[in-house]
Order: C-alpha cells, then structure tokens, then sequence
C-alpha cells in the first residue's frame, strides 16, 4: 500500500464518491455525499492506493492552528487493517510540516446508539483524539455531533490524558 497526496480536482472527487458510496451504514444521506464530493476537490487529500484507491482522508484548514478531518473513508473490505490509522497518521504529518497545532474530527455522538459509529469513536479515541463538546442540533436532532481534537505536538506514543498528568504532575 502507498499513500499519495492527490491534487486532482476532479480525481479527489471520483475517489470521494466511489468510496462514501461503498460505506451505507456510515454515509447513507444523499445530500451529504455530494457535498463531500463538492468539498474534497479544494481540501488537501491523502489516498491509500493498492491496485486501485481503497481509502482516503480530506483535510480542512480553518486557520493557521488548526485543521478538521473533513471526511475519511475506507473501502469496507479494508476496515480494521490500521489503513485508516496510517492516513490519520500521513495527514498528521503533513499538518505538523505546516504548522499546524491542533486536529479535530466531527463524528456522530454517542447519544445516539449505532454499533458503527461506536467503532468510529474508539478508532478516534485509539488515535489520540479526546471529545471536546457534543452539538446536539447541528446535523439534525436525530443525528447528535461530538467533536473531538488531538494535539499534533503530542507524538503517537504520548495520549493527551499522560501530558495533563504530567503538568498537573498526578
């Protein structure tokens, strides 16, 4: 597996639709993957290739500190294979080159019970991000936003929770 930056417009987006369209329990409004595939073609995208695209992540720069995962998808067949893991880990890179200080990611909260996007949490968690507030309305009231971030100063092997001990000295 390589992961490439793709520049391509138009490439970012025919990635975009082929592999959001593969993933129904996680992307099944219509309205919403197409305006993913309108908004990967001016974000920075990372794509994990094999013989062909099996993932990818697209960044959004709000500002000079701090950057969101816009949207990320994997082929199903490559869930659990930690090729969502590297792409988290290339885009972190890539920020920290930037300078960029923080990384945050919106997902579906917790209040609302769905064993997927339970998976999708831990992945985040796992990956060093920490909740940092629920929006109960923004996507809807059935569709509850928790907000996550992680500290792109913070290295893989050091979560956010060991940095607060170690300025509180717990």
């Amino acid at each position: 597996m390589k992961i490439i930056k793709v520049e391509d417009p138009q490439e970012k987006s025919k990635i975009c639709e082929k592999i959001l369209r593969s993933l129904p329990l996680w992307f099944g409004i219509e309205s919403a993957i197409l305006d993913y595939i309108q908004d990967v073609q001016r974000m920075e995208t990372w794509v994990a290739f094999e013989s062909e695209a099996i993932g990818f992540i697209s960044l959004n720069k709000h500002n000079k500190y701090t950057a969101e995962i816009h949207v990320v998808g994997l082929l199903p067949e490559y869930h659990r294979q930690r090729v969502g893991s590297d792409l988290v880990k290339v885009a972190e890179k890539s920020l920290r080159s930037q300078d960029f200080k923080y990384l945050t990611v919106k997902t579906l909260s917790e209040a609302r019970a769905d064993e997927n996007y339970e998976k999708t949490r831990k992945f985040y968690l796992k990956s060093g991000f920490v909740p940092i507030e629920e929006f109960k309305t923004l996507w809807g009231e059935h569709n509850p936003c928790l907000m996550l971030i992680k500290d792109l100063g913070l290295t893989a092997n050091h979560t956010a929770e060991e940095s607060i001990n170690k300025i509180h000295n717990f």
